[in-house]
């Protein structure tokens, strides 16, 4: 038996033989974030996820970590606020994958958000974050905004400022953490997903029966309480286990195009008001590519099947050619483009603006036990996952007695997520591009793995024909590959080339050409036959398509 599959063969024996205390369904970041705070408050911890650990919202974002600019004109004091505290945090804890970016936002003649108000906006944003952020804004002449960004159009432009948030990698910070719960002691395992209840003769929820979609196998897994931290299928999942209570999310999709950096110019993150509708909108700097959103509309689909439109990339690229004057993108300069779907909670009955609702988050729960999380944004994850450790808690008193802990708690705050014990990004990055013998490469694997980055290198050392880059154009290497199914829980080529690595969202064909070239390799690690394997990239083309592909209307 691969050592992969006998550590997923543990976790499943773990998870049908032991009695949690708190069973986490939905591997997003909130359900990942949760199954940390509570493993590291010492309970026996379990999660389970029907996909893969980021698959649904949670690797579909704009990658920021942000205090929420766009929020101060609803306003959303108490979510920038805590949205800042925990930016600070995270770039304290994880410095590899939370960095800090640069905004300039350029006011132009006629635009909806004039200057004066820009400028008292960022203030009020410089003192939600207690005047703690990577630095303060300041405020910008025409000739400072084209130093910053020389590629934006200057024909009426009246200046502008710059302030800072920062950017991460959304599925590896989901990842991070799944991992991060299961070193403090959560068992945790990706594709199964969850059938229906298990309960009490008195009715009270008391586990769920799971489905494992990589080996058609059933099992239930037993917990004194369950939390339901599914995000847009938080309604299909109440039901799945119970009663629900009607529709208790505000579905709103959002899109991203990724296009060539080369083309628009933009050396850092630019804030904009789409002179087309007013809508606050980021162009973003992602390696060598630029990452362009997002819109807002009600999802009218299921979060499995929610997609781009052509009419959403149309407006993005007219966004950005209007500001950007010599970039002319048009629709064949779209590497690729994705939607996602935000839980907000529903506040008020009836309530259908998503585009002035709060990203604030909910926790609730029903009489059987069941624990449910709602709204909230990536950036506030680990506060979601206090508020509901804290009604778990509740719940423990409820059902008759306090679990008895096995560890002693430990506070989430000072502990680094896996590879962020480290002080300076710089140095790790020189190492591993000095071992690497390439400096992209280096930089990358700090990014994805920092101080961990030599674990993955140990295996191109071990077997040098995995040192090379997966493709040439881009800086993953073939040890990732090993290190992805070996030790991060990767079952599928799409865990791998979606999210452990963004080659699907970084090349044209989504990665089909580099799946079926990684296949084999794969299938040595998984021990996959040859009619498995093949399997496995019919599988991969059919779930990209569903990704990438961009719907008529």
């Amino acid at each position: 038996m691969s050592p992969a599959v006998r550590t997923r063969t543990e976790a499943l024996t773990a998870l049908s033989s032991t009695p949690f205390d708190l069973l986490v369904i939905g591997g997003g970041i909130t359900g990942a974030g949760i199954a940390r705070e509570a493993a590291l408050a010492g309970y026996r911890t379990a999660l389970v996820e029907r996909d893969d650990f980021a698959a649904g919202t949670s690797s579909r974002s704009s990658r920021l970590v942000h205090g929420g600019v766009r929020y101060l004109e609803h306003g959303h004091l108490g979510l920038v606020f805590e949205s800042s505290r925990e930016r600070r945090l995270l770039l304290e804890l994880a410095p590899h994958l939370v960095r800090p970016l640069a905004f300039t936002w350029p006011v132009y003649a006629g635009a909806r958000v004039p200057r004066w108000k820009v400028r008292a906006g960022l203030a009020l944003y410089d003192a939600l974050s207690l005047f703690r952020n990577v630095h303060r804004h300041e405020g910008l002449s025409v000739a400072d905004v084209l130093a910053c960004e020389p590629a934006l159009t200057p024909s009426a432009l009246k200046g502008g400022a710059r302030y800072w948030d920062a950017a991460t990698d959304d599925s590896r910070l989901t990842l991070a953490n799944a991992l991060a719960a299961r070193e403090a002691g959560a068992v945790i395992a990706n594709h199964l997903a969850v059938t229906g209840a298990v309960r009490l003769a008195n009715g009270r929820l008391a586990g769920v029966a799971v489905h494992d979609r990589i080996d058609d196998a059933q099992f239930d897994v037993q917990a004194r309480v369950v939390v339901n931290a599914t995000g847009p299928w938080s309604d299909a999942t109440a039901a799945l286990t119970g009663e629900t209570h009607g529709t208790q999310l505000l579905g709103s999709a959002g899109t991203h195009i990724a296009v060539s950096r080369s083309r628009v110019g933009n050396r850092d993150a630019v804030t904009i008001v789409s002179p087309l509708d007013g809508r606050v909108m980021f162009v973003l700097p992602a390696g060598p590519h630029t990452i362009i959103g997002t819109t807002e509309r009600p999802a009218r689909r299921g979060p499995d099947d929610i997609r781009a439109t052509e009419a959403e990339v149309t407006y993005l690229l007219q966004n950005v050619n209007r500001l950007f004057g010599d970039a002319s993108l048009t629709r064949d300069d779209v590497i690729s483009a994705w939607c996602g779907i935000r839980p907000l909670a529903v506040a008020r009955r009836g309530e259908v603006n998503a585009n002035a609702a709060s990203r604030e988050h909910a926790v609730t729960h029903r009489p059987d036990g069941l624990v449910s999380v709602t709204g909230g944004k990536l950036t506030t994850y680990r506060a979601m996952a206090a508020d509901v450790l804290a009604q778990a808690t509740r719940e423990f008193s409820a059902s008759g007695a306090a679990p008895v802990l096995e560890r002693t708690a430990r506070d989430s705050r000072q502990i680094p997520l896996p590879g962020g014990d480290f002080s300076s990004r710089e140095a790790v990055a020189a190492q591993a591009g000095a071992v690497a013998h390439d400096h992209a490469v280096g930089e990358h694997l700090m990014r994805a793995y920092g101080t961990g980055w030599r674990r993955v290198w140990q295996y191109a050392l071990d077997e040098p024909a995995l040192a090379p880059r997966m493709a040439p154009e881009l800086p993953y290497v073939l040890a990732e590959v090993r290190h992805a199914v070996e030790h991060e829980m990767a079952c599928t080529l799409s865990d791998l080339l979606v999210r452990r690595t963004h080659i699907a969202f970084e090349t044209r064909d989504h990665g089909r050409a580099m799946a079926r070239h990684i296949a084999p390799l794969v299938a040595t690690y998984r021990g996959w036959s040859a009619e498995e394997t093949e399997r496995a990239v019919t599988h991969y083309d059919a779930d990209v398509s569903r990704l990438f592909a961009v719907d008529a209307v």
